[in-house]
């Protein structure tokens, strides 16, 4: 039976749900959480752990405390905080090392690489943790902001730089719009978490940039990779559809996260310097682009990437395009008024439910073929800890009326 998804109550329920398949097993109680999960929780790599797991579980802990307000949330949360302290951060250089190999409490650096999307992150995690109680995490909100604008901050062209060397001696001459996407989100959490404008206008800064600037360039779309000068790359990762990171062609879970932001970025508006007039018309460009470009009409779901000529270039269905796409669909609705966005809304939920949701053991699927198969048997790898799922929930919660 399907539910009521625009109930409190559903996304409620559906958030513990997912938080049950985590929180009696995440924990490693030498140093942070981990990582790698089979379908049933199992834990199949049980040193390696990423930066972007590290934090995403911060935040999900974060949010967790703050909607139920359960003792061990905060301990999962201030464990998460402790273990990115001591063991991603080099107090010597102000980086996080991007993977590391954890083994009963004694760590070593596997990639040191200094990423702005990872620091992003970071700066989630903190601003959340902030929200949540942790007054310590004020300073390091300030600390990791500074931190990403003396290393990556271009400020000829408005946007931040992408990768640096472990030293920070060798800056890397990509260019991506995925690091600066995840660093507004993070700078607005900032903004919420502190008050500080700065964080506010700058988030608004990356979103003007990406949003009108460079979708001028590639056809009033977001492109996904560029060259050192922010000119379009169109051969970057043309032949590694499944890199995790970087992939290749328009991403339509990248267009309707932009809409996201740009509605967050509203609610503030008259603390934005250029107004807040655009944001609304080019959330709902970039809502309607992703649905009439990628919704599979024939499964289901929509396809992870299509190319400029808008033939599909990776046909397979990943759970976080559905999920930040049903919260944008949300959040459109509610502000809009249109039945239109509540229509698509329940349409991915009900398609999500019935083929991502793991009603068993709890979680979502990583991934599905194009006809919605199952291609494998991990359900968390690096990177995946349902911070999508979770925050797709709060986010359409903050819209809905109470039941």
């Amino acid at each position: 039976m399907v539910p009521d998804f625009q109930s409190r109550a559903t996304l409620l329920n559906h958030i513990r749900h997912t938080r049950n398949f985590y929180d009696s097993r995440c924990v490693d109680p030498s140093g942070g959480f981990y990582h790698f999960y089979k379908d049933d929780g199992t834990v199949y790599d049980s040193r390696t752990r990423h930066l972007v797991s590290s934090t995403r579980f911060i935040f999900t802990h974060a949010m967790a405390w703050r909607q139920f307000g359960e003792a061990a949330d905060q301990q999962r949360l201030r464990h998460g905080l402790a273990f990115l302290r001591a063991a991603h951060r080099n107090p010597a250089t102000g980086g996080y090392a991007w993977q590391l190999d954890w083994n009963n409490g004694e760590g070593r650096v596997t990639d040191g690489t200094n990423h702005c999307y990872g620091l992003a992150f970071v700066l989630l995690a903190y601003s959340h943790a902030l929200m949540a109680g942790e007054a310590d995490a004020r300073a390091w909100i300030d600390e990791t902001f500074e931190l990403m604008e003396q290393r990556f901050w271009d400020a000829d062209y408005g946007l931040y730089a992408d990768e640096a060397s472990a030293d920070w001696s060798t800056l890397d001459a990509y260019r991506g719009q995925n690091a600066n996407m995840h660093a507004c989100e993070a700078l607005i959490a900032a903004f919420e978490a502190t008050g500080e404008r700065a964080f506010l206008l700058r988030a608004e800064t990356l979103a003007r940039n990406i949003t009108q600037r460079q979708a001028a360039l590639a056809d009033n779309l977001i492109w996904e990779h560029y060259h050192a000068d922010w000119s379009v790359d169109t051969e970057y990762n043309r032949h590694d559809k499944s890199n995790i990171f970087r992939p290749w062609g328009y991403q339509p879970g990248h267009l309707t996260e932009w809409a996201k932001l740009l509605l967050l970025l509203e609610r503030h508006g008259d603390q934005l310097e250029g107004g807040k007039d655009w944001l609304l018309p080019r959330a709902v460009e970039l809502f309607n682009a992703a649905m009439d470009k990628a919704w599979d009409a024939q499964h289901g779901g929509i396809y992870y990437g299509f190319g400029p000529d808008d033939s599909i270039c990776d046909d397979l269905k990943y759970f976080w395009v559905q999920a930040e796409s049903l919260a944008t669909a949300a959040l459109l609705g509610a502000r809009t008024g249109e039945a239109s966005y509540w229509t698509w809304y329940d349409k991915i939920w009900a398609y999500s439910w019935e083929h991502f949701v793991d009603h068993q053991y709890g979680a979502w699927y990583r991934i599905l073929g194009a006809d919605n198969s199952k291609l494998t048997d991990e359900k968390s790898p690096a990177g995946k800890v349902d911070y999508h799922t979770m925050g797709a929930c709060y986010e359409v919660l903050n819209v809905l009326k109470k039941d």
